[in-house]
């Protein structure tokens, strides 16, 4: 292999028999969309979501957030389903919060953190129309 293919492919997640970029962008929102986080505690799930993301073999790209929301940016091997990912973060990331700030009021008879529902896309670097230009362009054996 060229040093010129091994420079394109540092960044993909190399396995025996696979080469795979898969990254996601995730939102979660408080429940009910109180406004409960300050830059202290965002600073607390970011170390949460590291930590349930070191244990999930992902990696946390980007994270960043508001005081009802936060955006996450993560990188995943295939093995792993985007619903099971966006339970164990919300979940570690819940309980970690809970205990760090025993001042937060109970939002709901289960006192849960997180809203059930949460956002999820596919991001790539390159896009859909990019794509299909470079699948377009492939000649065709005759």
């Amino acid at each position: 292999m060229s040093a010129h293919n091994k420079a394109l492919l540092s960044d993909y997640l190399r396995k025996r028999h696979s080469v795979t970029k898969l990254v996601v962008h995730l939102i979660f929102t408080t429940k009910y969309r109180r406004k409960l986080f300050d830059g202290y505690m965002i600073e607390q799930l970011r170390e949460a979501f590291d930590s349930a993301c070191e244990k999930l073999e992902c990696d946390l790209l980007e994270m960043d957030g508001e005081a009802d929301h936060v955006h996450l940016l993560i990188a995943y091997p295939p093995k792993l389903a985007i619903s099971v990912m966006v339970n164990n973060l919300k979940s570690v990331s819940s309980r970690r919060i809970r205990i760090l700030n025993a001042h937060i009021p109970r939002q709901s008879k289960s006192a849960a953190l997180w809203s059930r529902s949460y956002f999820a896309c596919s991001a790539g670097g390159a896009t859909i129309e990019t794509l299909r230009e470079y699948v377009q362009s492939q000649s065709t054996p005759e």
